[in-house]
């Protein structure tokens, strides 16, 4: 089994999104009719709830969605007999002491999954703002740990052309992690922002153009994930 962790420090980076999608296009993959239970689940530590929200508005997930921000139980919940993959998504803010006990449960939920992470997929925009949130991310998180992660170019419009993308391509290689930028950019589609809301994944967008693409992306980044893990 393979559990990943979907963090950043900075909030409004697409964790819930890239979560819920990649645990849906993994599915996808591997579930068979005779499955006893889906072999992906997707396991919110985040306060907020916002994948757990995204679930509950949603008629039938083909994938479990766990709710671990109250419960503490992150162990429990990786280790569903017939559960193959995990996707983790956790809150917007890691606190003062990332990972510690000094920032109460969310700081033990956190500690916790990173303790059964295989890998930490770490979502950043492309805006400068998002570069010390980052940065701080894997320097008092993820290396510490010596964890495996991979960076994700996410919600970059490409109607605002290459600067931006270039620009935080650039800098994520200067700072000597380029062997671990994702290949698959994740653009930016009004249907991935409007799909919480309408208790959808990717995997069941309307076949048209704008989502088969958006579908695209999530397929590319899910086969570039599994050559990692």
């Amino acid at each position: 089994m393979a559990t990943h962790i979907v963090l950043n420090q900075k909030g409004g980076v697409g964790k819930s999104t890239i979560t819920m999608n990649l645990a849906a296009v993994k599915n996808d993959a591997l579930a068979s009719p005779t499955d006893d239970v889906p072999p992906v689940l997707a396991v919110s530590i985040d306060p907020q709830g916002s994948a757990v929200w995204w679930a509950d508005r949603a008629e039938d997930l083909p994938f479990m969605v766990a709710d671990a921000a109250t419960e503490g139980e992150i162990s429990r919940a990786v280790n569903i007999p017939g559960v193959r993959h995990v996707y983790v998504d956790t809150p917007g803010w890691i606190g003062d002491h990332p990972g510690s006990s000094e920032n109460g449960l969310g700081g033990l939920l956190l500690s916790e999954a990173l303790d059964v992470s295989d890998l930490v997929i770490i979502p950043i925009p492309p805006e400068p703002l998002a570069f010390q949130p980052t940065v701080r991310t894997i320097r008092e998180v993820v290396e510490p740990r010596g964890l495996p992660f991979i960076l994700v170019i996410n919600n970059w419009d490409p109607r605002d052309g290459d600067v931006d993308l270039t620009q935080t391509q650039g800098f994520i290689r200067e700072m000597g992690w380029g062997t671990n930028l994702a290949n698959t950019v994740i653009r930016r589609y009004k249907v991935h922002t409007r799909a919480a809301a309408q208790g959808v994944v990717v995997t069941e967008y309307d076949a048209n153009r704008a989502s088969l693409q958006a579908r695209q992306d999530f397929h590319k980044l899910t086969d570039e994930i599994s050559e990692r893990v």
